[in-house]
């Protein structure tokens, strides 16, 4: 029997974390219609504008549950991967509050990636051919099994730069031993050819609901050239994709890997989101995380029309049977990262942040969110971080959205900052 998403109450909802992911989040929490109360902790200078800030260490699950009772929130919403890898979630479902976002067991799907082609290899989901390796005679071997160019992956969280992609056989080599110095392990796998999409799904361990997907981008400059970072812009919808895509990767990855989980006793509720090449073989996981991801959140949530609180609550409460189906702007979105000197090596920050009052008066359609900010002591919205803001723009097409998005980031002004200039340029013609 199906059983049919109740509607939502009206709720209180705390959401943990303080980047733009988060501030995304907020946002659209902001504009639900059944939120009658936002609060984030720890937030930032643009999320304090929509919700009502908290300090709080997001990494100790006790103290988090504690300020959700202190709040009397009906909901939380875990942003970040690294609490909900050390169990966050789990504290907060402890006191009886609805969570979203995975176990601690769930959420190894992207603590290791080890554990994650492991699941992938039960659950027959495509991926790369890989090795786990724990010294450098294994190395060794996995960079001689797969040659140029050479994927390296730190096992455990990395924060978005524990990728390395190369032809230096020397990089290489060294990455991946820094990865086993600890001691611990390191991914070494083939290279993925194809354009990479990133898809989400929101799931309560056993109904997946994908939503729509982005492309974003990890090299800092322009061309796809320079190191890996978190991710310098994005953009949805993928006019070049396969209208079948989304099927096609529910039915192959999504859902045989929530079986999987759910066969191994440790069920996945919350966010999963693949990491796809399209290659000349077809669809392969490239990584899974456990969370929203960040850029792509900015775009995804920006045209996403479903209220977004009940969505995530019926995922918290294992009631996403027979959901009804998501609604989304026919336009398009697109995002650009704007970075502090030095990212995504160690960044300066303190440097003030200019122009955002002027972006807010040209209307609805651009629009920033805030990532690496603080508030200083006179007042001034400051950098605080590698990934400052977040400028999204929506639009009837690429194009349009693109062209906004650049006469927003024009506008900001902050000390040796840089961004990409091609994000979105190749589909929208630019």
């Amino acid at each position: 029997m199906v059983v049919r998403a109740t509607t939502l109450v009206r709720v209180k909802v705390l959401v943990i974390g303080g980047g733009a992911r988060e501030h995304a989040l907020c946002r659209s929490l902001s504009l639900d219609p059944d939120v009658t109360s936002l609060h984030c902790a720890p937030g930032n200078a643009g999320i304090a504008e929509v919700a009502e800030l908290h300090p709080v260490d997001a990494l100790d699950g006790a103290a988090v549950a504690g300020l959700a009772a202190s709040l009397g929130a009906d909901f939380v919403i875990v942003g970040p991967e690294a609490p909900l890898v050390a169990g966050v979630a789990d504290a907060v479902r402890a006191r009886g509050i609805d969570c979203f976002g995975p176990s601690k067991e769930a959420a190894a799907l992207e603590g290791s990636k080890a554990f994650a082609k492991d699941v992938m290899a039960a659950a027959g989901v495509p991926t790369a051919r890989s090795y786990v390796c724990t010294n450098a005679e294994e190395i060794e071997r996995a960079l001689d099994a797969f040659g140029a160019p050479y994927v390296v992956k730190d096992d455990g969280l990395a924060a978005g730069k524990g990728v390395v992609v190369t032809g230096d056989i020397g990089a290489a080599r060294a990455h991946a031993l820094a990865c086993v110095a600890a001691p611990g392990r390191v991914v070494i796998e083939e290279y993925l050819d194809g354009p990479e999409v990133s898809l989400f799904a929101v799931t309560d361990g056993q109904t997946v609901v994908p939503l729509q997907p982005a492309q974003d981008f990890k090299r800092a400059l322009d061309g796809d050239e320079g190191p890996n970072t978190g991710g310098m812009g994005a953009y949805s919808p993928l006019p070049w994709a396969d209208p079948k895509l989304v099927d096609e990767v529910e039915r192959t990855v999504l859902q045989p890997t929530v079986d999987e989980l759910r066969r191994r006793g440790t069920p996945f509720a919350g966010l999963l989101y693949a990491g796809l090449a399209i290659t000349s073989r077809g669809v392969r996981v490239i990584e899974f995380n456990a969370r929203f991801g960040d850029p792509e959140t900015q775009v995804v949530l920006a045209r996403l029309r479903t209220p977004l609180a009940g969505l995530l609550r019926a995922a918290a409460t294992g009631q996403l049977a027979g959901y009804p189906a998501l609604r989304w702007s026919e336009g398009a979105a697109v995002t650009v990262v704007i970075a502090s000197y030095n990212y995504p090596d160690t960044p300066r920050t303190g440097d003030p942040v200019t122009g955002l009052d002027v972006i807010a008066e040209q209307g609805d359609h651009a629009y920033v969110l805030h990532a690496g900010t603080r508030l200083s002591d006179d007042g001034r919205v400051v950098s605080a971080g590698g990934r400052v803001l977040s400028v999204t723009a929506t639009g009837a097409d690429l194009a349009v959205a693109r062209e906004r998005a650049y006469r927003a980031v024009d506008c900001v002004g902050l000390d040796g900052s840089h961004h990409r200039g091609d994000i979105a340029a190749a589909v929208a013609g630019a």
